[in-house]
C-alpha cells in the first residue's frame, strides 16, 4: 500500500489541507454511498498560493523517495484535475533543479491543428501519472491505455491522499482498496503525500480541540471501512 514519505511531511500536508479548507469534517456522502466524517476536495486548491504549496508537497514526496520506488521521465496528468497538477508539479520540479516534460489528455479528440487527445510533450519513456486521489482506479486504467498507445511505459502513480478504505465492486465492499488494486492488479507503485492513518495521527495529537473532536468519528470510519 502507498505510504507517505515521512511523518513530518504527511503531518504538514494534512495541516495545510485543513487550513486551506480542502480537508473538511462533518458528514459527507461518498460515491460508494458511505457516510464519511471527512471530505478531501482537491478542487479547492483554487488559487496560486495554494496550488504552489500543493506542488511543493508533491515534489518533496517524489524527490525524497520516489526515485527509489520508481524512476520517471515524464509527468502525465489525466483530465481534468490531473492537468493542473501535472503542470504545477512540472514547474516546481524545474524550480528544484529536476526539469521534467509533462503531458495531459483532452476528454474529446481535436480534429484540427495537431489533433488527437494528448497535449504537451511527446509521451515516451517512463511515465508518472499524477492525480489527487484514487477512488476506483478507472482514471489510472484509462491513463495506462493512453500512455501505452502513445508508446510510453507507465511507471507509477503519485496522489495527494490515500483514503485507505475498501473499494466497492458491483455495489459491494471489496477486500482491497483502490490503491491496492492499482498496485496489485495493474502492477504500478503508488506514492501518497499522506494517508488516512496520517490524518488520524494529526487529529489525535493536535492541540486544536475543535479538530481533535473529530478523531473518534474518523477512527470509527477507518475501523469499519479501512484496509
Amino acid at each position: 500500500m502507498s505510504t507517505a514519505a515521512d511523518p513530518t511531511l504527511a503531518q504538514e500536508f494534512v495541516q495545510f489541507a485543513v487550513e486551506a479548507g480542502v480537508l473538511r469534517f462533518g458528514e459527507f456522502r461518498t460515491k460508494a454511498g458511505r457516510l464519511s466524517p471527512y471530505f478531501f476536495n482537491a478542487g479547492l486548491f483554487d488559487d496560486g498560493a495554494k496550488l504552489g504549496r500543493l506542488a511543493e508537497f508533491y515534489a518533496r514526496r517524489l524527490l525524497a523517495s520516489g526515485d527509489r520506488e520508481f524512476g520517471y521521465d515524464l509527468v502525465f496528468g489525466p483530465a481534468y484535475k490531473g492537468i493542473t497538477l501535472a503542470s504545477a508539479l512540472a514547474v516546481e520540479l524545474a524550480r528544484r533543479g529536476h526539469n521534467r516534460p509533462y503531458a495531459y489528455n483532452r476528454k474529446e479528440a481535436k480534429d484540427h491543428g495537431e489533433g488527437g487527445t494528448l497535449v504537451g510533450a511527446k509521451v515516451a519513456g517512463r511515465v508518472l501519472i499524477i492525480d489527487d486521489v484514487i477512488s476506483a482506479g478507472t482514471s489510472v486504467r484509462e491513463s495506462i491505455a493512453m500512455i501505452t498507445a502513445a508508446g510510453g511505459r507507465p511507471a507509477g502513480v503519485a496522489i495527494a491522499l490515500d483514503r485507505q478504505e475498501r473499494a466497492t465492486e458491483n455495489g459491494r465492499d471489496a477486500p482491497h482498496s483502490a490503491v491496492q488494486f492499482v498496485e496489485r492488479q495493474l502492477g504500478l507503485p503508488v506514492v501518497a503525500i499522506a494517508t488516512l492513518q496520517d490524518l488520524l495521527g494529526v487529529l489525535q495529537t493536535t492541540a486544536d480541540a475543535t479538530l481533535r473532536a473529530h478523531a473518534g468519528a474518523v477512527q470509527a470510519y477507518r475501523d469499519q471501512y479501512g484496509v
